[in-house]
């Protein structure tokens, strides 16, 4: 074999591996890469080959699956009241990619999930029958703060103070999933609901941090108490009415003039809902102070999984004394969700510990078989001592009977709660937003629940916007179908 044949033959060969090379490359890792791609419609075909486990409420399924008519997507996934339970279930579409419980446990109720598969299921590569997902809502305090939010902007989330169960998850206004599960109609209801100025698909509960007004006081006099700054919730605190802020010639005023903020205890101070008491609290604890009582509670908490990734609430690290005397009212740049002030109620409730709250109880396999209990994992944090919890708790019951918590009076039932109204807007040119945060234990039968709600907008007149006004009767009322036999 002369030279020249040679070469040809080893080029020839390089060629050959070469393309081998190629051929593995692309079988083995860019073909894995273009099964997972979400433009691949062979995902979509498979996922909708079969029906999808379904997500349950009080044993009952909320979810189900529908065959289609036609096509290569043999099933679409299906809605009982939607817009009711949308803020728990999320939407699996066969356009877009799935969301909320629908998301996090998709593999499980599509039936990839490794621990659903039998023997029988991986010699014969066939796909697991899907699982189960379990929710710890209650439907009756789901339904009860979503018809008492109604057409109002804002959200609501109750939890059992004993367990972490999250009982409600309500965001308003709504929007029915079914919307968006057939990939053929599902590009016009997306482009409304991103359109919609009120954005219906926001998750407001657990992803919408909004600053939490005079709610956030219940933080502040935690850190006065467990720091010693002050020895009970009766003792009178050294507070000059109104507070000038540090550095400036502002002062800060309270809502009622006429209102006996000067000096004041902290419990007549959270019943009138005095801004001079805890800006100089939060003043005289230092923001650093402030901010460690606001962290355990779950403030700054970026992994704060329910199992549902909600968005941190914040305490900022960085403020002068002036910033951070408005921080103790829970302005300047502090924000909160609502699930962040129903885990400070819980808490206090709860004697100053914090079960990790979830909204999923158990996964099961498709046979009924347990994966994961969340009940029984959940775990618990003493976020303030007993002593703390047990004031605030009685100083919180003060504001509903006699001070600006009012309508969250139940009757058979001892209530405590705090209002708040929180600023919004350059110079408060907008609506102010409304809060009220609170718990509840049955005098007959001591079932508890915590809860917070806010309204971002209703129809009030602007002078008409309160805590006690818009958000206590909503508090209310998923109190009541909580505490119910």
């Amino acid at each position: 074999m002369n030279k020249t044949i040679r070469r040809a033959a080893v080029f020839t060969l390089l060629l050959v591996f070469a393309l081998l090379l190629r051929a593995t490359w692309v079988q083995f890792y860019e073909g894995r890469a273009l099964a997972d791609d979400k433009n691949n419609r062979r995902g979509a075909i498979e996922t909708y080959a079969e029906p999808l486990g379904n997500i349950v409420v009080a044993g009952e399924s909320v979810t189900g699956s529908a065959r289609t008519k036609g096509g290569d997507l043999a099933y679409k996934r299906t809605y009982e009241d939607g817009g009711l339970y949308a803020a728990v279930t999320g939407y699996a579409s066969q356009a877009y990619a799935p969301t909320q419980l629908e998301g996090i446990y998709e593999d499980l109720l599509n039936g990839t999930d490794s621990r659903l598969r039998t023997v029988l299921d991986t010699v014969t590569g066939t796909r697991a029958d899907p699982g189960t997902v379990v929710t710890t809502i209650d439907p009756d305090v789901q339904r009860a703060a979503y018809e008492a939010l109604g057409d109002k902007k804002g959200a609501a989330v109750a939890i059992d103070p004993a367990t972490g169960r999250i009982l409600g998850v309500v965001s308003t206004p709504s929007y029915d999933p079914s919307s968006l599960t057939d990939a053929n109609t599902a590009g016009q209801a997306w482009k409304r609901l991103t359109k919609d100025p009120d954005k219906p698909l926001v998750n407001r509960a657990l992803r919408q941090p909004l600053p939490p007004g005079s709610t956030f006081k219940l933080v502040v006099a935690a850190a006065a108490l467990e720091e010693g700054l002050y020895g009970s919730v009766d003792e009178r605190t050294d507070s000059p009415d109104p507070y000038r802020l540090p550095g400036t010639v502002r002062e800060l005023t309270n809502e009622n003039p006429s209102a006996p903020c000067e000096n004041a205890s902290i419990r007549v101070a959270l019943q009138y809902s005095c801004n001079n008491v805890f800006g100089k609290m939060a003043v005289d604890l230092g923001r650093d102070k402030v901010r460690e009582t606001a962290e355990r509670f779950g403030f700054n908490d970026e992994t704060q999984d329910v199992p549902v990734r909600a968005y941190p609430s914040v305490y900022p690290s960085d403020m002068n004394e002036s910033e951070t005397a408005l921080s103790g009212i829970g302005q300047f740049d502090v924000t909160a969700t609502p699930l962040q002030m129903a885990m400070v109620s819980a808490a206090i409730a709860n004697g100053g510990e914090l079960v990790s709250p979830h909204m999923v109880s158990q996964i099961t396999d498709g046979g009924g078989d347990v994966l994961e209990d969340y009940d029984d994992s959940a775990s618990t944090r003493r976020i303030v001592s007993s002593s703390t919890a047990e004031q605030l708790a009685s100083a919180m019951r003060t504001v509903v009977e006699e001070g600006t918590g009012s309508n969250a009076r139940i009757d058979g039932a001892t209530v405590g709660g705090k209002t708040g109204t929180a600023q919004h807007g350059e110079n408060n040119s907008k609506t102010p937003y409304a809060w009220f945060t609170s718990y509840a234990t049955s005098d007959s039968t001591d079932k508890q629940v915590a809860v917070a709600v806010v309204v971002e907008q209703s129809d009030a007149a602007r002078s008409e916007v309160s805590g006690n006004g818009l958000a206590a009767p909503v508090a209310r009322a998923m109190m009541e179908a909580a505490l119910q036999d």
